[in-house]
């Protein structure tokens, strides 16, 4: 694209993994965002906001997430997911991007680039499954909620009394301050999920794929990743101890620099995005 994106646009692709939806700004080289678990692209409205002066910034909605669709034999695992990622950028014609993930979208991100080392030309990976701590304990009541049948119950109260979703028994512990988390964002994430039963059903099939073999059988692929990385990480997250970063910096050959963000959770990229999006624009400038 040749003119200038000075608002975010939302566009959709189809190719064999689905009608993909994703949230684009900016010109330039591409930088590509992948979100976690339940939510979706607009997670990374800041990101997009506050960094296409020097990127095209592209946010996309995972398979079973946000406005995406997907025929019921799709396979939704994380490796599918990251299979999708590589189809999204051979569709767009975008041969390498700067990888950003988190949650669930970081052990994603670590898949697509352990798969596909020659399209990512920098990573970035925030709080996210790592190696074997997937899922983490502290996301395993959720998982057997899901398995249980309660998926569609928890997902209709957390939308009915919007302080269900910011409670410690629910997404609370994914943020810092979870009272400053509106009702509109909390719409934005949940409401595409309780569409139709078929929604419901994707999204039910994509936690119960939730397994640590996938990230355990890139390990040895990820110990020959040399794409520039940085590791920026939440000291205060439930789901994922700062060891993991540790374990990220030792494992990634490219990783240049580690970043701590004291008392952050793991969905500062929301809360913290001035700061994050400083140490973004630092990596990015240092690969040019």
């Amino acid at each position: 694209m040749g003119t200038t994106i000075s608002s975010t646009v939302r566009r959709n692709i189809e190719f064999p993994s689905g009608r993909i939806s994703y949230s684009e700004r900016g010109i330039g080289p591409v930088a590509l965002f992948v979100h976690g678990v339940l939510l979706n692209s607009y997670l990374w409205r800041h990101q997009l906001d506050g960094l296409s002066d020097i990127r095209r910034c592209i946010a996309v909605d995972l398979l079973a997430h946000g406005d995406t669709e997907i025929i019921e034999s799709q396979d939704v695992s994380v490796t599918a997911n990251a299979n999708m990622l590589r189809e999204f950028l051979d569709a767009l014609k975008i041969d390498r991007v700067d990888l950003v993930g988190n949650d669930s979208g970081g052990g994603i991100a670590q898949i697509f680039a352990a798969l596909n080392p020659e399209r990512v030309r920098s990573m970035t990976l925030t709080n996210c499954d790592t190696h074997d701590n997937w899922p983490p304990e502290a996301f395993k009541p959720f998982l057997e909620m899901a398995a249980a049948g309660g998926l569609a119950e928890t997902l209709d109260a957390m939308l009915s009394d919007k302080n269900v979703y910011r409670s410690q028994q629910a997404l609370g512990p994914a943020y810092e301050n979870p009272e400053q988390v509106s009702d509109d964002i909390i719409e934005k994430y949940l409401r595409p999920l309780i569409q139709n039963e078929q929604r419901i059903f994707d999204l039910q099939r994509f936690l119960a794929a939730f397994d640590n073999c996938y990230t355990v059988a890139v390990q040895d692929r990820l110990k020959k990743l040399n794409a520039p990385t940085l590791i920026v990480w939440g000291t205060d997250d439930v789901y994922f101890d700062v060891k993991w970063s540790h374990w990220l910096a030792d494992n990634i050959p490219g990783t240049t620099r580690r970043v701590e963000f004291k008392d952050a959770r793991i969905f500062f990229p929301e809360e913290r995005w001035q700061e994050f999006n400083q140490e973004l624009r630092t990596h990015w400038q240092a690969q040019q």
